[in-house]
Order: structure tokens, then C-alpha cells, then sequence
């Protein structure tokens, strides 16, 4: 499947549709409900969505896998915009991980943790 748009572009698109009903009325707007309802009501939704995708990949049901990590992209993209990230944020993330193997990058992140733990 082709499509004309990069993810960036579709990402963006939708955070900025986040943001606009960020502040909406939470009778009318889903993402206005959960902003209106703070972080434990989004992060109970990521941590469903997460075991929605679980399921959905034990179940080997790709159409639904692929229904189910939407949801979870998209609960997860209203917990960044609380926290006044954007999904430009992620992709820098895994930008600057290209070309790392996972090991390395485990390891740089146990360095990064240890020096934090020890402070200036």
C-alpha cells in the first residue's frame, strides 16, 4: 500500500487535531473528555491499548494488530501533547537511533541512567 503523505506529515496532522480539541467541550470531543478527565484516565487508556495489541499479535490477527497499535499510537500521542511533546519529538528519538543496534543502545542507556544516579 502506497500512500502520498510521509508519517511525519500524518502524525503532525493528527497532534495538531489533538491539540485543537485539547481544550474542547468534553460532551462533544473524545480527546477533550480524557484532557478534561488528567493523566491517570489517558494512562489507563495507553496501558489498555497496549494489551489490546498483545492480544491482537498472540491472536496472529494482523487486521486487528494493526487497528490496535492505531490506538495505541493515538493514546499515546494525547499522553505526549499533556506532557507538551509532539510526535516530532518520537521521531527525532528513533532518527538519532538509527544505526544503533538494540544492545548498543541498551547500553547507552544504562551509562546515561548510572550518570544521572551520580549527579554532577
Amino acid at each position: 500500500m502506497t500512500d502520498d503523505t510521509t508519517s511525519d506529515d500524518t502524525l503532525a496532522r493528527l497532534a495538531a487535531v489533538i491539540e485543537s480539541r485539547r481544550g474542547g467541550d468534553p460532551e462533544k470531543s473524545y480527546v477533550a473528555r480524557l484532557f478534561a478527565k488528567g493523566d491517570d484516565a489517558m494512562l489507563k487508556k495507553v496501558g489498555e491499548e497496549a494489551t489490546e495489541v498483545v492480544m491482537a499479535a498472540k491472536d496472529r490477527d494482523a487486521l486487528k494488530l494493526v487497528g490496535e497499535v492505531a490506538d495505541l499510537w493515538f493514546h499515546s500521542m494525547i499522553v505526549l501533547a499533556a506532557h507538551g511533546l509532539q510526535p516530532a519529538d518520537v521521531l527525532a528519538e528513533l532518527r538519532r537511533r538509527e544505526g544503533l543496534s538494540g544492545l548498543e543502545e541498551f547500553a547507552l542507556r544504562k551509562v546515561r541512567a548510572r550518570e544521572q544516579q551520580e549527579g554532577p
